[in-house]
């Protein structure tokens, strides 16, 4: 028999697409952080989330588009990566400043009632991967039934090992309903003694961020807790503007929101409150990816517990990881080691050591080092540069250019450019002149003059730049107009 619309559940996908990753460096940086790298498959850990989520619609289920609550910096990332997944139709909302999980979650939730709807929100953070995408479905489809009741669910996962890097959550074993376990707390990250404790005892899981609520539920129990977040974020959003898929919340407004995790804001108080907080077990090969030991336990081996991806060539080496990128990378002799090659930066360090690499990412910030937020190749919305060369006046770069795409219009304070035309059309604006460059065709952009690059054709447009002048740093560039909104 066919569903009644009053018996469906409206379910609205919601992927929190912020943070940075510095203990992946150097692999995940600011400018292209992990939840957008490719690293246990194909797709990266941003597209596997979105993924997921096709697969949750039942006869009972109707899945709205996704939300996705990422920064300004990645917005065409989130649209160009899910284009590539064939997903065209989603809302991406972007926050000025990064603001915790609680505002950004808040953010979803008036987003998807904004027109009169409640649906359940099933929210996932957008750097982790699951293996056994079934079980973590069968977990998610009892979890929007319990919230379609009115509960707060979260999944967690049984723990394994001794983790300190996790929160835990305490269910109270008495009160298991069907599938899921009423929440007695949550923990905090513990120290050594007691992680060992709680993975001795039973009722004990990690906490993996994962959340299924209905708006209205989310935005009550905000009220209740968090008053504050709520009313400024509201205060934000009601001073938005929209650009296509693209919805801005007021920046001045949701900057002077708090910034707070949804565990703090209200996960940790609902306990003893009018709210029923429920856990379901997800035992789906889940990680966060948090470190570069985490990548290692979730990549195929060899039978010497090595993990390489890339040109790798390794003899009397055991449990190791190497991810190469752009050369070979060898390896004699050495066991538990992980080594991360990229054409800019190198990392190698002990695999125990490897939640460590973010005090060298904080070194790398003190010292105002590039290395610490840009790739040698940088991905923009209009397609990339990758930074072959560079001396003291001089900088080479090697530019690609979509289809039917443009830079802006801009000039430059401190140097010039020559264009070398390598593959396609080019389109020049060069002063008060426009016109069209072939292969092996170049022209000359003095210091100063209003210039843009443009491909008008069908096929990727490629040059070589030469950059000459005093000073060549990225932030030389005054826009007059582009087709993104930067500034």
């Amino acid at each position: 028999m066919r569903k009644k619309p009053q018996d469906m559940i409206k379910v609205a996908p919601v992927i929190l697409c912020g943070g940075s990753g510095t203990r992946l460096w150097p692999l995940s940086r600011t400018g292209f952080p992990k939840q957008f790298l490719c690293l246990t498959g194909g797709e990266s850990l941003f597209q596997q989330a979105a993924m997921r989520f096709s697969s949750l619609k039942t006869s009972e289920i109707v899945l709205a588009p996704p939300l996705i609550v990422t920064g300004e910096d990645h917005r065409f990332l989130v649209v160009e990566q899910l284009r590539e997944i064939n997903v065209e139709s989603c809302s991406a909302l972007l926050e000025p400043v990064g603001r915790n999980t609680a505002p950004a979650l808040t953010l979803a939730a008036l987003a998807a009632s904004a027109d009169g709807e409640d649906p359940v929100l099933v929210v996932t953070p957008a750097d982790q991967t699951v293996v056994d995408t079934d079980a973590f479905i069968k977990a998610t489809q009892a979890a929007i039934k319990e919230a379609q009741a009115g509960a707060i669910v979260i999944l967690g996962i049984k723990p394994d090992v001794p983790e300190t890097g996790y929160g835990y959550i305490q269910v109270s074993n008495e009160a298991r309903l069907g599938a899921s376990y009423n929440v007695a707390r949550f923990v905090e990250k513990p120290n050594q003694a007691t992680a060992q404790r709680y993975l001795a005892e039973d009722g004990y899981y990690w906490n993996a961020g994962i959340f299924v609520l209905k708006a209205s539920v989310w935005l009550s129990a905000l009220n209740e807790f968090r008053p504050d977040i709520l009313d400024a974020t509201r205060l934000a959003w009601e001073g938005k503007s929209t650009d296509s898929q693209f919805i801005r919340p007021s920046r001045d407004e949701f900057s002077a929101v708090p910034s707070e995790s949804i565990d703090y804001a209200v996960m940790e108080q609902c306990h003893n409150s009018q709210f029923a907080v429920k856990m379901i077990p997800l035992d789906a090969g889940w990680s966060d990816l948090g470190s570069w030991d985490a990548v290692w336990k979730v990549l195929s081996k060899d039978g010497f517990g090595n993990a390489h991806i890339g040109d790798v060539v390794a003899t009397d080496s055991s449990n190791t990881l190497v991810h190469a990128t752009s050369r070979l990378v060898s390896l004699v002799g050495v066991n538990d080691i992980v080594v991360v090659e990229t054409p800019d930066a190198i990392l190698v360090a002990d695999r125990s050591r490897s939640q460590d690499v973010k005090h060298i990412v904080n070194v790398l910030s003190k010292n105002k080092r590039e290395e610490e937020t840009l790739h040698r190749k940088v991905h923009r919305p209009w397609g990339w540069y990758d930074s072959v060369d560079e001396g003291g006046r001089f900088k080479v770069k090697r530019i690609q250019v979509n289809p039917k795409a443009s830079l802006s219009l801009q000039m430059h304070h401190h140097r010039a450019e020559h264009w070398i035309v390598v593959k396609g059309t080019a389109k020049i604006t060069n002063g008060d002149k426009v016109f069209l460059l072939t292969e092996n065709q170049s022209t000359y952009i003095p210091l100063g003059e209003v210039h843009r690059l443009a491909n008008p054709g069908t096929i990727p447009l490629e040059i070589i730049e030469i950059q000459s002048g005093t000073y060549l740093g990225e932030d030389d560039i005054v826009r007059f107009e582009d087709p993104y909104g930067r500034e």
